[in-house]
């Protein structure tokens, strides 16, 4: 399927997709404005950064960042993306890191992986140096430092695959490590302290963003999406997420050029933070750790809104639209812009469903030579509302909690 039919697919199924953001990227031009600039501090050496942007269902939070992963490329950045949910929680750094590097894609691959930035890695070579350096002087745990040191000296390929699990975030037994560390070396292992999966998560998120600098990328970007669902969890776990959320709102300096973004529904703050009184609960579960998590907590609060599209800005995706139906499907559509509009005016308020009005409206053209009556609208019609977070039934953790 050539680019353009994909264009179309996408946007009529309403699967986000990278290829449209690609192509879609003038829309909001304040906000890509603004996240150019968080961009462009990364890659002029800065410390890391991270937004939290919210925005109403249907509304271009999943495509703003699609946009921003063919921005990153194009600047030579790694990118993960990665929306959270119960397989994926950002109240636990250890689980949610294999997420991440499953999800990770370097630029111009169309497949996720980066293991073999290790493999190309020569033993003696300045990269090979820093990265080392680095994991042994600036993590909280100098494990990787051991781990590091172990992959590019052994020969042992059952060792290394071991090794290379734990890199993905199959923690190997450090046992084995320092068995193999001392037949290498003759040396004994003297860590700096004890690594724990639950204390240490970040260092594996820090390590990584030292070893695409290592190898001549730009930076990283990590794009959380659908963080809304932080508002399902129960309570400590969500406090948890708060806690986590704080460590890419304020990194430690060992993340290296990273730039963090996180995509919450407009309606979190009132359904959730205000609703479940989470300033609160936040204080009465971590009180030693108020300043961060309240921290966070108020970024979410006043985050930057992914503004409603206006007029033009909708007229001039729908021409973008009409362009990439023509190629799609190799004919010339005898449509104006100005028909689609009127069509969109009558397809509800989300611009989802405006976008697919739009493209049922051009199938129909294509097909029979005229336009039929188009039926999107009628899914949402006539209001900004958002869908609502409608609360599960309560777990037994949930119950306990809130008890």
């Amino acid at each position: 399927m050539d680019e353009s039919r994909h264009v179309i697919e996408a946007l009529r199924s309403g699967i986000p997709s990278r290829t449209v953001g690609k192509y879609f990227s003038e829309a909001r031009p304040q906000m890509l404005r603004l996240v150019s600039d968080m961009m462009n501090d990364v890659l002029d050496g800065g410390d890391s950064r991270s937004m939290i942007y919210t925005g109403r269902y249907g509304e271009g939070k999943t495509h703003l960042l699609n946009t921003v992963f063919s921005m990153a490329h194009e600047n030579n950045m790694v990118v993960s993306i990665l929306p959270i949910s119960k397989e994926a929680p950002l109240d636990k750094i250890q689980e949610i890191y294999p997420q991440i590097v499953a999800n990770t894609y370097l630029p111009g691959r169309e497949q996720p992986g980066f293991l073999d930035l290790l493999n190309r890695m020569s033993l003696n070579s300045q990269e090979s140096a820093e990265l080392q350096l680095f994991a042994a002087r600036e993590l909280e745990c100098d494990k990787l430092y051991y781990i590091l040191r172990t992959y590019l000296n052994t020969r042992n390929e059952e060792l290394k695959y071991s090794l290379r699990m734990d890199f993905e975030g199959n923690f190997y037994d450090m046992k084995q490590v320092k068995k193999a560390y001392k037949e290498l070396f003759k040396e004994t292992v003297h860590m700096n302290r004890n690594f724990s999966k639950t204390k240490h998560g970040m260092d594996y998120i820090c390590f990584l963003s030292a070893l695409f600098k290592a190898m001549h990328y730009q930076g990283w970007v990590i794009l959380f999406d659908e963080c809304e669902m932080i508002g399902r969890f129960p309570r400590k776990q969500r406090m948890n997420c708060y806690r986590n959320l704080a460590k890419f709102l304020k990194p430690t300096p060992a993340l290296k050029s990273t730039m963090t973004l996180f995509a919450f529904s407009s309606s979190y703050t009132e359904e959730v933070i205000d609703k479940k009184h989470d300033l609160d609960t936040f204080q009465a579960v971590f009180p030693d750790e108020v300043s961060a998590g309240h921290g966070a907590i108020n970024a979410i609060i006043n985050a930057h809104s992914l503004p409603a599209l206006t007029y033009q800005e909708i007229e001039q995706v729908v021409g973008r639209i009409l362009e990439f139906h023509g190629k799609a499907y190799h004919w010339e559509p005898d449509v104006t812009v100005e028909e689609l509009m009127k069509v969109t005016e009558n397809s509800g308020m989300l611009l989802r469903t405006k976008l697919r009005a739009s493209i049922e409206y051009l199938d129909q053209v294509f097909q029979y030579g005229k336009p039929g009556r188009t039926t999107v609208g009628s899914l949402n019609s006539g209001s900004y509302e958002e869908m609502k977070m409608a609360d599960d039934v309560p777990s037994l953790e949930d119950l306990k909690d809130d008890e």
